[in-house]
């Protein structure tokens, strides 16, 4: 079973679960043994933090369907499901690639005109035989490395 079956497996027992602990007085032994193997083969696959809240949430189920009065362990057993809930959601976290960053094209636009005008008029003052110009020209290349900062 691939890590895509494990993930709906385990929230339709989740759901199922959290649906009879809602309802302590209409627990069936049966239906929280057939769930508790579903936490069972759940944990099987997973690995981490995520394991070990499968394995408490599936020991505190079979304590629940032992008990004589399962209403005594229903807190617990809730608290117990709620952690496989926020392990699960910490594991698909850490999967999920972090969004890589937009390029600032603004700035490397302004640095492509700035090349582009410093260089046109450094050639102006070349064949003109004019420092200034050619100062200028060398000022605006130099501004291109100052707008555009990867």
């Amino acid at each position: 079973m691939g890590q895509v079956g494990t993930w709906s497996d385990l929230s339709g027992t989740l759901r199922r679960l959290e649906a009879l602990a809602a309802h302590p007085d209409e627990l069936d032994e049966r239906s929280l043994r057939r769930l508790q193997y579903s936490l069972h083969r759940a944990s099987e696959l997973a690995e981490g933090e995520l394991a070990a809240a499968l394995v408490d949430a599936r020991d505190l189920t079979a304590e629940v369907a032992e008990a004589d009065e399962p209403a005594l362990l229903v807190h617990e057993w809730r608290g117990s499901l709620f952690r496989v809930r926020l392990a699960r959601q910490r594991a698909t976290a850490m999967v999920q690639p972090a969004p890589e960053p937009k390029p600032k094209l603004v700035g490397a636009v302004a640095a492509c005109l700035l090349v582009t005008a410093g260089a046109a008029i450094f050639a102006v003052g070349a064949v003109w035989a004019s420092w200034p110009l050619w100062t200028l020209g060398i000022a605006l290349v130099a501004g291109a490395f100052l707008a555009y900062r990867p």
